[in-house]
């Protein structure tokens, strides 16, 4: 005869007045499925929706809109419903300087002011746009239109890089634009001259910069690649990199101290620092 545990039973009647609890129970029920099976399916649920509804990425500030893009890692040639998506949170209105640019520029000039702009902070968030996606979720014009503001882009600065989906060939082109604008900042540049650089915006620059610090304090807390990937909600590839710099920076004084420098700046007694001038961060 099993010995009754008062306490354990306390906490299973607790456990089975929560939400997850009442989930699996008409999961189980509607769909004959296993107890096993019906965590599963909470745990993907929690994974796809529980950042919206908490608020954390679903409420967007005034001027942003979120957005689901296929993720930056994805091949090309790849059919879009099969790939992986990311949720991307992008500045769609920036305030009274686009309210001045739509006055001065029209519709048309202001869609060309800001798809360069808004395809790399999608980028720099592990997305890559599509001409649908700025024609149907951002500017709610034809896709055509958009093919014709891509084209004028063009021909105005022909050597300046539009991260489209469609223009990168495969995934080494997204890799090889993160990992050296963090080597450039390693290297001591400052942002504007990384942005002179490599033609990104000072936003794109500053995310990849943050992701790489948090990737630094997560590998020094001896974290898998896989756990920091997910916590990131960035590639493995793209985790792997990021940890080749950290072995060369132990070898590079130079890149050492600069990491360091990096590293400290978002610190409660960092913002003064010597190196946050420095980097212009």
């Amino acid at each position: 005869m099993a010995i009754r545990n008062p306490k354990r039973e306390e906490l299973r009647r607790l456990a089975s007045k929560t939400l997850d609890a009442k989930f699996k129970r008409t999961i189980q029920d509607g769909l004959n499925c296993s107890p096993f099976e019906a965590e599963a399916v909470l745990d993907v649920v929690h994974e796809v929706y529980t950042p919206f509804l908490d608020g954390a990425a679903g409420t967007a500030p005034p001027g942003k809109v979120t957005l689901l893009a296929v993720s930056a890692d994805e091949p090309a040639g790849k059919a879009v419903v099969d790939c992986e998506k990311v949720s991307v949170c992008l500045t769609v209105h920036r305030g009274p300087v686009d309210d001045e640019l739509m006055q001065s520029k029209g519709p048309g000039g202001f869609r060309q002011a800001r798809i360069v702009d808004l395809c790399q902070e999608a980028m720099s968030q592990g997305g890559l746009l599509t001409r649908e996606d700025l024609a149907y979720r951002i500017f709610f014009v034809n896709v055509r239109t958009i093919s014709r503001d891509l084209e004028a882009l063009r021909q105005a600065d022909p050597e300046r890089p539009i991260p489209l989906r469609s223009t990168m060939q495969d995934i080494g082109p997204v890799l090889t634009h993160r990992v050296q604008i963090v080597r450039l900042a390693l290297e001591g540049y400052t942002t504007t001259e990384i942005c002179q650089r490599m033609r990104h915006s000072a936003a794109a620059v500053a995310n990849y910069i943050s992701t790489f610090t948090r990737c630094t304090q997560l590998l020094r807390k001896k974290m898998q690649v896989g756990q920091i990937a997910f916590l990131l909600r960035r590639s493995k590839k793209l985790i792997e990199e990021y940890q080749e710099l950290l072995r060369a920076c132990e070898y590079d004084k130079n890149l050492s101290y600069h990491l360091e420098e990096l590293l400290l700046i978002g610190q409660p007694d960092g913002g003064g620092k010597k190196g946050g001038a420095q980097h212009g961060w």
